[in-house]
């Protein structure tokens, strides 16, 4: 196994037994990024010798930490203070910040190298398009906004990588490409110094090859626990199947996943419950959707006063216009507030210890204009629960199909554990790393 094969655990303990240093990690990532970034175009930034300058400092330092030497990629609308933060936009062509965002700032003082700045959809919601393609197939799209960050981590540019959801945004790149992500519950990772799109959804969360690198990083980030779930074994969860209001907007290859990931569930020893929520959940992806567009307007105001009709007519209309009324928008933020408790209700009055449903609406779509539906993604955001895309197959197109774990607000340790344990009954690849080949 090459280094650049490595998930960020197994190049953690090997640099931490010296048996691996920080620059062959590096240098290795950096050569398959040469092979494959005129392919892939996972990549907005990259600045070679200063990040081998870094993996050297690390390995002369002999400095300790959970994440010491381990190269990280960012969406381009997260700040670094060391690289050019562009949003992907024309407005913003060699923007330099001068600061860390907070989640960056973390993981540097986790020991991490800030590898670069991947590629997004502009601003990460408006019609320019990355320029990234999906490595199971580069005719189709890898998803988005964070188009980049899950491209360069399916591909094997580096082990971990980070991006945003508004909508859909970490989880669907993760389905379309075959990978893992974690999206936390919202709040939990400090969003300063992120380009916002609307605040009350803006999540910060991450991307690797296997469950067990997505906890390292959570632990990074102080994940809260409040109990020991996995340990009881597969025998003792009770998981609900929820389809989501959302279900006749699935492709019949994943409608057939979903059930078969349940049925897989079933057969290792887990009670699946199945359940439908509540009418009142009916009409929360439209509710997010306005809410959304109420926040554009504050969030880009800026924009559209200082480069006017040069900004993207889809988010000048949304500043310029006003898109619902006060009395409705207060009613869709206080409809949201009454679902999130009530989501938690429904989950602890069932006993369940987590949920199932899908990750996306099917296979990628073809080409990079159309990077996906959130349909299936913008309701959990909205409820700011904690989600975990695991790959369960294909579909009959050949590319990756998932479902995504879901769990009330702030049981985000937990969810991981869970998340690791059914990745050995559900997914095509392990949830650890030392299976990917």
């Amino acid at each position: 196994m090459k280094p650049h094969e490595l998930g960020a655990v197994q190049a953690s303990k090997l640099i931490a037994a010296k048996k691996l240093s920080s620059e062959e990690l590096i240098r290795s990532c950096l050569e398959r990024i040469t092979d494959r970034e005129h392919e892939i175009r996972a990549w907005l930034h990259l600045d070679p010798d200063a990040v081998l300058k870094r993996a050297r400092e690390i390995d002369n330092s002999g400095c300790l930490g959970p994440l010491v030497g381990i190269p990280a990629g960012f969406k381009d609308i997260i700040a670094t203070r060391d690289m050019p933060t562009t949003y992907n936009s024309p407005l913003y062509r060699n923007h330099q910040v001068g600061r860390d965002a907070a989640c960056v700032s973390v993981v540097r003082h986790s020991g991490g190298v800030v590898m670069g700045k991947t590629d997004t959809v502009e601003f990460a919601t408006s019609q320019r398009r990355a320029l990234s393609r999906n490595p199971r197939n580069t005719a189709h799209t890898p998803g988005g906004s964070s188009s980049g960050s899950a491209a360069a981590v399916a591909d094997f540019h580096v082990p971990i990588a980070f991006g945003t959801q508004t909508g859909g945004s970490i989880i669907r790149p993760a389905a379309f490409t075959g990978i893992y992500a974690f999206k936390p519950t919202h709040g939990l990772v400090s969003i300063e110094g992120v380009k916002p799109v609307a605040p009350s959804l803006d999540t910060i969360g991450w991307y690797a090859r296997c469950v067990e690198d997505l906890t390292m990083v959570a632990e990074v980030f102080r994940m809260p626990r409040k109990a020991e779930t996995a340990s009881l074994g597969i025998r003792n969860l009770r998981i609900g199947l929820c389809r989501t209001p959302m279900w006749q907007h699935t492709q019949v290859g994943q409608r057939q996943l979903l059930e078969e990931t349940a049925d897989r569930l079933a057969a290792a020893g887990a009670e699946i419950v199945e359940f439908d929520l509540p009418p009142a959940f009916s009409d929360l992806t439209e509710a997010a959707y306005r809410i959304v567009d109420w926040e554009i307007r504050s969030c880009f105001l800026s924009e559209h006063l200082e480069f006017a009709s040069a900004l993207d007519a889809s988010i000048a209309v949304k500043v310029q216009g006003s898109l619902t009324s006060t009395s409705d928008i207060v009613a869709d933020y206080d409809h949201a507030s009454f679902c999130r408790a009530e989501f938690g209700r429904i989950v602890d009055r069932q006993r369940l210890s987590c949920v199932i449903t899908p990750a996306a609406c099917g296979e990628a779509p073809a080409g990079l204009a159309d990077t996906g539906s959130s349909v299936l993604n913008t309701m959990w955001t909205l409820l700011h629960v904690p989600c975990v895309a695991l790959p369960v197959g294909t579909g009959t197109g050949g590319l990756p199909l998932a479902v995504q774990l879901v769990a009330p607000r702030f049981r985000d340790a937990e969810l991981l554990e869970l998340a690791d344990l059914l990745a050995s009954v559900t997914c095509h690849v392990s949830g650890r790393c030392e299976a990917v080949q």
